[in-house]
């Protein structure tokens, strides 16, 4: 399997939260995972921090965070030049979607859980 660097934003400590469970899953995967939340935490043994740390090699974005948190991200996501930007279901917001396709940047609106289950991440 191809290891691909991920970048959850929007992430929590939450055990409830899709993000948590899908830092987890990754994880199980053998993804290497970075993670940005709206407080500082942890999951299992990813710490996460909040802003935009610098990063480099991300393969693949995963959005836990509704459309309107979403601009405040659009120039760093498009600074880290990753593969695929993820939408995870409640997350799709067209202007951003536009903005990635518009620079070369691979959409897709799926759940990161279903596709790891189903081998399609």
């Amino acid at each position: 399997m191809i290891q691909k660097k991920t970048l959850v934003i929007g992430a929590s400590s939450n055990p409830q939260r899709y993000s948590h469970k899908a830092i987890r899953k990754l994880r199980r995967y053998g993804h290497p995972v970075e993670a940005i939340g709206l407080r500082e935490g942890m999951v299992e043994d990813i710490m996460f921090r909040t802003g935009f740390p610098e990063l480099t090699d991300i393969d693949t974005i995963t959005l836990y965070i509704g459309p309107k948190h979403q601009p405040q991200y659009y120039e760093y996501l498009l600074a880290l030049k990753p593969v695929r930007v993820i939408f995870n279901p409640g997350t799709e917001n067209d202007e951003l979607i536009n903005l990635l396709t518009g620079n070369n940047i691979k959409v897709v609106e799926d759940c990161t859980l279903v596709m790891l289950g189903s081998g399609l991440y």
